[in-house]
């Protein structure tokens, strides 16, 4: 008898498990989900255990609703985009910090820092809850394998080093700056809010990455690289209210954001000095 009492207990809980993450996943219950290709008969006693619980995680859902696991749909562009953005700052900061000789568990910390600041401090700030790496550890996945595999397949030293650190600088840069841009319109924030935000989202990331590699971080000395961001968030304004469609709005948005920032590492362009004391030269 007690057997069976255990046996029933145990099927119980782990359909209301099953349930409990279909709902958190695709936002319907498993027996829902699987309407069509099951056709399973629970007695009344289990159906009686196991309906509360059901009616609990449909009506009340769970923290870690679909919404908060990711910022967008898995199968659209912006969510594989921003896996991309993710890949982008993880190779960047393992990079720097591989040239800096930190150790396996450092190249990490280094990544992750990159990778995952700016969209946090932009989510406080945001007031999103729970913060997006804490409920879809596919993040820090991706940062993790990234950084390793860039350890060992990678050399600090050769001269192909510093350009692929700035290219993949670039990319996130562009990535970021829309992905910020985009999350602050859906919290309703006004124009310059949103680019502020969007610049945010990659900056506090690569500042505290160059302070932990020793580095004075790029965007205090006179690099084109905020403005690259700010140039691009005003350009995706400036097509929204002309109406174009929104892939375009995106495509041509991180396209100049990368070609602004890609120019001014060829050519070395930098911010003018507007001091008005002339420098004497001892």
């Amino acid at each position: 008898m007690i057997s069976f009492i255990s046996v029933d207990v145990i099927s119980v809980s782990v359909y209301a498990w099953l349930n409990a993450c279909c709902v958190t996943l695709f936002g319907q219950p498993f027996d829902m989900l699987f309407a069509s290709s099951l056709n399973v008969m629970a007695s009344s006693s289990v159906a009686a255990s196991v309906s509360p619980a059901v009616d609990t995680v449909v009506q009340s859902p769970l923290v870690l609703t679909p919404e908060f696991v990711t910022r967008f749909e898995p199968t659209s562009f912006m969510f594989w985009l921003e896996m991309f953005g993710i890949f982008a700052c993880s190779v960047s900061g393992t990079i720097l910090a591989k040239h800096k000789n930190f150790d396996v568990f450092g190249c990490i910390l280094v990544a992750m820092i990159a990778a995952i600041s700016g969209p946090t401090a932009r989510d406080i700030i945001l007031d999103r809850y729970p913060l997006f790496w804490m409920v879809n550890m596919n993040y820090l996945l991706i940062i993790t394998i990234t950084s390793v595999g860039f350890q060992m397949f990678c050399n600090p030293k050769a001269r192909h080093v510093d350009g692929l650190l700035k290219l993949f600088d670039g990319l996130a840069l562009a990535i970021f700056t829309l992905i910020g841009i985009q999350v602050a319109q859906e919290m309703g924030a006004n124009i310059p809010v949103c680019i502020l935000l969007g610049v945010l989202n990659i900056l506090f990331g690569t500042v505290i990455r160059d302070m932990l590699c020793n580095e004075i971080p790029l965007v205090l000395q006179r690099e084109i690289y905020v403005t690259a961001a700010i140039l691009g968030g005003i350009l995706y304004f400036v097509m929204e209210g002309m109406g174009f469609t929104p892939w375009i709005k995106e495509s041509v948005t991180m396209i100049t954001i990368f070609v602004i920032r890609m120019l001014a590492v060829r050519y070395d362009w930098h911010f003018p000095d507007i001091s008005l004391m002339k420098k004497n030269h001892i």
